[in-house]
C-alpha cells in the first residue's frame, strides 16, 4: 500500500514559521549569540529515489524546531525532486514536493538526499543540474548514500567526505582519489556531508551552533530528546568491543587488523605474533567468544566485503575477489556459495536493502 505524505500548505512554494507561532508545548527561547538582521537561510532538499526516510527527518526537523525556539524564521526550505511532482523514500512512503529542477538562489543550501540504489538514483538529469547550480559557488551537502552523487558530478575533487560505511568499499574502489572519511559527517569548507541516520542531526545541529550559537542548537536537540550530540570527530560504527559483544583488547585488535587487510589477509600466525600471543591462543580466543577460527571469521569479514562490491560497483566478480583477497576465482566462488547460498553472478541479479 502506497502513501501520499501532502507536505502543509506552503507562501508560496516556501516551508516557513510565520511570525509570532506559538508552541503546543512550553519553549523557553535561547539566547542566540546573534540576532536573525538578514534574511533567512534557506535549505533545498533533493529528494533522490528511494532517498533514507530516516536521513531527511533528522536534517528538515531541526531546521523547524530552530524557528520555534527561536520564535522567529531562521531557515526555510524547499523540496526538489526529478520529476517535480513527487519523491518516493526507502520505506515505500511518497512525499509532495514544491518543484523540479529549477534555478535556485546562489545563497541557498542545497543538501542531496541519499539512500538505497545509489547508482540507480544518479541519474544524468541530476547530475546535470547538481553540477549547473555548483558553479554558483553555493554550499551542497550529501546525506546517506548521496556523496555518491557529489562525487560523481565532480564536486569532491579535493575535499574530504564521508558516506555510510555500508558504501564505503565500494566508493573507495571508484573514487581512490577523492579523501573518504569514517567520521559522522564532514563540513569541507563548502562541501557537506553525513553518513545517514542519525548522524543528519548532528550535522545540522553542527551548523545551527555555527550561525546562531550552541545555546539554540542544543534547545533543538533537547525538544528532540538528543542527549548525545556528536562532532565530526566521531566515528560512524560502533567500537569492536561493543559490536562483537566482547570487551577483550586483544581479540579487538586482531579483528581490527583483519578489517583493515581485507585485499591482502594477513596469516592467523602473523595475527597473533602482533597481539602478542601464540596461534594456538588466539584459536582459543576466537572459539570462546566468536565460536569460529579466525580464519573463518576472517574469510566471512572478506566475503561481506565482496558482496557489497558485487552489490554496488560495476567491477567484475574477477576484480571483485582480487578485491577482498582470493587469488583465484573460482576458490571466490566456491567460498561464496558457501556463505550465501549463491554464486556471485547470480548475486548480481539480487537487490540487498541498503540504509
Amino acid at each position: 500500500m502506497r502513501i501520499l505524505l501532502t507536505i502543509p500548505e506552503k507562501c508560496p512554494k516556501l516551508h516557513q514559521v510565520p511570525a509570532g507561532i506559538t508552541s503546543d508545548f512550553p519553549l523557553k527561547a535561547p539566547r542566540m549569540s546573534t540576532q536573525p538582521t538578514t534574511a533567512p537561510d534557506r535549505f533545498v532538499f533533493l529528494l533522490l529515489d528511494n532517498f533514507s526516510h530516516v536521513a531527511f527527518a533528522n536534517a528538515i526537523e531541526p531546521l523547524r524546531l530552530a524557528n520555534l525556539i527561536a520564535n522567529t524564521t531562521l531557515y526555510e526550505w524547499v523540496l526538489v525532486s526529478e520529476n517535480g511532482i513527487d519523491a518516493r523514500c526507502s520505506s515505500g512512503i511518497r512525499f509532495n514536493v514544491d518543484m523540479g529542477f529549477q534555478e535556485v538562489s546562489r545563497t541557498d543550501t542545497i543538501l542531496v538526499c541519499g539512500g538505497r540504489r545509489i547508482k540507480q538514483a544518479c541519474t544524468a538529469k541530476t547530475l546535470a543540474w547538481v553540477r549547473r547550480e555548483s558553479r554558483k559557488g553555493m554550499a551542497i551537502g550529501g546525506l546517506c548514500t548521496a556523496a555518491y552523487v557529489l562525487a560523481k558530478a565532480g564536486l569532491l575533487n579535493g575535499k574530504r567526505t564521508t558516506i555510510h560505511w555500508h558504501n564505503r568499499d565500494s566508493f573507495l574502489e571508484e573514487f581512490p582519489d577523492i579523501e573518504l572519511s569514517t567520521a559522522i559527517y564532514v563540513i569541507d569548507k563548502n562541501r557537506y556531508s553525513a553518513a545517514g541516520g542519525m548522524a543528519s542531526l548532528d550535522l545540522m545541529l553542527g551548523l545551527i551552533a555555527a550561525k546562531h550559537g550552541a545555546e539554540l542548537a542544543n534547545g533543538v536537540a533537547d525538544q528532540m530528546i538528543y542527549t548525545t550530540a556528536r562532532t565530526d570527530i566521531d566515528e560512524q560504527r560502533l567500537s569492536i568491543p561493543t559490536r562483537i559483544g566482547v570487551r577483550h583488547p586483544k581479540l579487538a585488535s586482531v579483528i581490527r587488523m583483519m578489517e583493515e587487510n581485507l585485499e591482502e589477509p594477513i596469516s592467523p600466525a602473523n595475527l597473533a605474533a602482533d597481539a602478542g600471543m601464540s596461534t594456538r591462543q588466539l584459536e582459543r580466543l576466537f572459539k570462546r567468544y566468536l565460536s569460529r577460527s579466525p580464519k573463518r571469521y576472517y574469510m566471512e569479514l572478506r566475503l561481506q566485503k565482496a558482496r557489497n562490491m558485487l552489490m554496488q560497483t560495476d567491477m567484475s566478480v574477477i576484480n571483485v575477489a582480487l578485491a577482498c583477497g582470493f587469488s583465484s576465482p573460482s576458490h571466490f566462488s566456491k567460498c561464496y556459495r558457501a556463505h550465501f547460498q549463491t554464486t556471485p553472478y547470480r548475486e548480481r541479479g539480487t537487490s540487498v536493502t541498503q540504509p
